[in-house]
């Protein structure tokens, strides 16, 4: 299978899959939104990634570096669903780049593309870390990269109409790869359907919807907030009348919450590559969700 190498710049991925004079300039805000700008550009894209994958994407600083970095993007790819609404309107703003401003053709987000889950009925702050179009981790879901892949393949072209042929021709190539694989996930992964688990952050919902597992108890007291020794001794006497099978926790969070439940309740933690490059594992797209199911099962008794 073929793998993209990612190096570090700084505090800035730098995603190296380019020609030496590439067509475009992609900054990607997530790993797995350069990883898919990859398979679908090939060597006419020069990609940056703006977050590291062991990086908590809510919470990263608009650095000088990456400043810079947007200023020559022609193409600024992201989740969206206000997942990087802590930082990504000051890049936008301080770039000073025309063309990667909302609702310009150098501006693609990846949620628009999708059904969000998870909407909140009313907008409280008090209730934790809420977004208020849905739970904005749609990559959890690897069926929903299918449309978001569309959609970024037709972006390219529009950018860059000399080589369109060939973004829809890779678009092709990876739309058959991307489905056999999905067919091979859910086969593989058919022993974790209806099983329930607790977890420690809200990011892992479409995921675990896709899997037809269930999360039945958090870890955080509100999503976002992190939890106390006397909230986390609670949840341990909540699991003797509600029993799960596993703990889970991104590869980007603490593991001590998780860590701590484990060990009063004898459950196994499981720590899951949130992204691409967040494992050894997960090295590419395919390789990402490889690696998430096998952590699953390898963790069933």
């Amino acid at each position: 299978m073929k793998r993209y190498l990612i190096c570090l710049l700084l505090p800035i991925g730098l995603w190296w899959h380019s020609a030496a004079h590439a067509a475009l300039n992609v900054l990607a805000c997530e790993p797995e939104w350069g990883a898919l700008v990859a398979e679908l550009a090939g060597d006419k894209a020069h990609i940056n990634v703006a977050t590291t994958p062991r990086q908590d994407p809510h919470h990263i600083e608009a650095r000088p570096s990456l400043i810079a970095r947007a200023r020559t993007a022609d193409l600024l790819v992201c989740n969206g669903a206000e997942l990087e609404l802590g930082w990504l309107p000051l890049l936008q703003r301080e770039s000073g780049n025309a063309r990667i401003q909302t609702g310009q053709a150098g501006w693609f987000e990846a949620a628009h593309y999708v059904e969000l889950i998870e909407k909140p009925a009313t907008l409280d702050r008090s209730a934790g870390d809420v977004h208020a179009a849905g739970n904005p981790h749609v990559h959890g879901d690897p069926r929903n990269i299918l449309p978001i892949a569309q959609a970024l393949a037709t972006r390219l072209g529009e950018i860059d109409p000399a080589n369109a042929t060939y973004y829809q021709q890779r678009l092709a190539n990876f739309h058959s790869r991307w489905q056999a694989a999905i067919a091979r996930w859910e086969q593989r992964a058919a022993p974790l359907r209806g099983m329930p688990v607790a977890v420690q952050h809200k990011n892992w919902s479409y995921l675990l919807h896709w899997l037809g597992m269930k999360a039945v108890i958090d870890l955080e007291p509100k999503s976002g907030v992190e939890p106390s020794a006397a909230y986390l001794a609670e949840v341990v006497q909540r699991l003797k009348q509600t029993p799960v099978r596993m703990v889970l926790r991104a590869s980007y969070h603490s593991p001590r919450p998780a860590q701590w439940v484990a060990q009063h309740s004898g459950l196994p933690a499981v720590e899951l590559p949130f992204t691409v490059g967040a494992s050894e594992g997960a090295g590419d797209l395919f390789g990402l969700y490889d690696d998430i199911i096998e952590r699953l099962l390898g963790a069933l008794p």
